[in-house]
């Protein structure tokens, strides 16, 4: 089987779908890696690590001639895969909902496309989900990020010359990116505050040493769906919650917001009013800025000031780590694909009644297949 390993072409997309790690892993099964030349400078990954590794580097089109797996970090352009193999596999982070037309796009052209993002959040899948192993690295760099925009240190620090206060970080939303901000917050010093919609999360808090912050006795607090991603809290949860956060929030110095929804737009937790509360000089990372943002006033690609106070909405916070982004990447994909894997076949063979399979899938046959696509 040829794997096609492909340089991203997103704007600002630094990470890449394969390394001489996993090349090494695919060989070992059977397949014939090729990857395009340059796929992995932004990684610090030259040409010949991969040569090394086994595979053969090529410009995009011969990589991609024949292919019957396609790797990338995000879809391809359905216009560059005109010369792979018949019902090629298409795996990357697809973003389905946002780029309806592409994926309808690789129905028509008869491929399978293979949304990672999507991996169902079950124990045999928890090696292959790319939204973990992505956002534990973009909690950790929000905190950089935000340290790096704040006028002050960290950690409390006593001196000859008096004593520096310990900054005040407040996380918003305790998923995986979350607990990782909390972590690196005290790591670095600061007193970590932190809330969720998610009840299950204050022991979480509590194991990494921060203060949990959680309306009581309001109905809406459980907050957790399937798979355990957060939903829609109550009204009577939402107005508890405002008013509690506020006066929070008045206090902080730092503040980190990662609440996202899956197929909905980023909940909105702060308002330009809570901002004007903050004083001046203090930060705001807004991870969810590319979904709608968290933060009233937050902009994807920039550092906006509001009320004197910071508010960061880097784009693609995980491709800002990209050597371990991508190291994290490329194994989410091998894991997923070895998984299936045949040796008598020599590839991967994904039957259809398989929950990850299900979960992951896009198209088949020339058609959209998936039942969160089906309108």
């Amino acid at each position: 089987m040829k794997i096609a390993v492909l340089k991203e072409t997103a704007d600002g997309e630094r990470r890449v779908s394969a390394t001489p790690e996993t090349v090494k892993k695919f060989i070992a099964l059977g397949a014939s890696l090729a990857v395009e030349s340059g796929a992995g400078a932004e990684a610090s990954i030259a040409d010949s690590d991969y040569v090394a590794a086994g595979a053969v580097i090529g410009e995009r089109h011969a990589v991609l001639s024949g292919a019957e797996a396609v790797l990338g970090v995000q879809g391809p352009d359905v216009a560059d895969l005109g010369a792979v193999a018949p019902n090629a596999l298409v795996v990357g982070a697809l973003d389905p909902f946002r780029q309806g037309e592409r994926v309808r796009a690789y129905g028509a052209a008869g491929l399978q496309a293979l949304a990672m993002e999507w991996m169902p959040r079950i124990t045999r899948a928890q090696s292959m989900d790319i939204l973990s192993s992505q956002a534990n690295l973009a909690g950790y760099k929000a905190v950089l990020d935000a340290a790096a925009e704040y006028g002050r240190a960290f950690p409390m620090m006593m001196t000859a010359a008096g004593t520096v206060a310990a900054a005040k970080l407040f996380v918003m939303g305790v998923g995986v990116a979350g607990l990782q901000a909390i972590a690196t917050g005290r790591r670095l010093g600061a007193q970590v505050s932190a809330t969720d919609v998610r009840s299950a999360t204050k022991e979480q808090i509590l194991s990494l040493g921060a203060k949990p912050v959680f309306v009581e006795n309001v109905k809406g607090i459980e907050g957790e769906g399937a798979g355990g991603y957060a939903t829609e809290m109550s009204d009577e949860y939402k107005a508890a919650q405002a008013e509690l956060v506020s006066a929070h929030i008045a206090r902080q110095d730092i503040v980190i917001t990662t609440a996202l929804i899956p197929g909905r737009p980023a909940p909105r937790l702060i308002s330009d009013g809570q901002l004007a509360t903050m004083r001046p000089g203090s930060v705001v990372v807004d991870l969810a800025v590319e979904q709608g943002g968290n933060v009233e006033g937050s902009a994807p690609g920039e550092v906006v000031l509001r009320h004197g106070v910071k508010i960061v909405g880097h784009r693609n916070v995980p491709s800002r780590l990209p050597a371990d982004a991508s190291a994290l990447y490329s194994r989410n994909l091998y894991n997923f694909l070895s998984a299936f894997w045949d040796k008598e076949a020599g590839r991967p063979v994904l039957p259809d009644d398989d929950e990850i399979v299900k979960g992951v899938r896009l198209t088949q046959g020339g058609s959209v297949v998936h039942e969160r696509l089906a309108s």
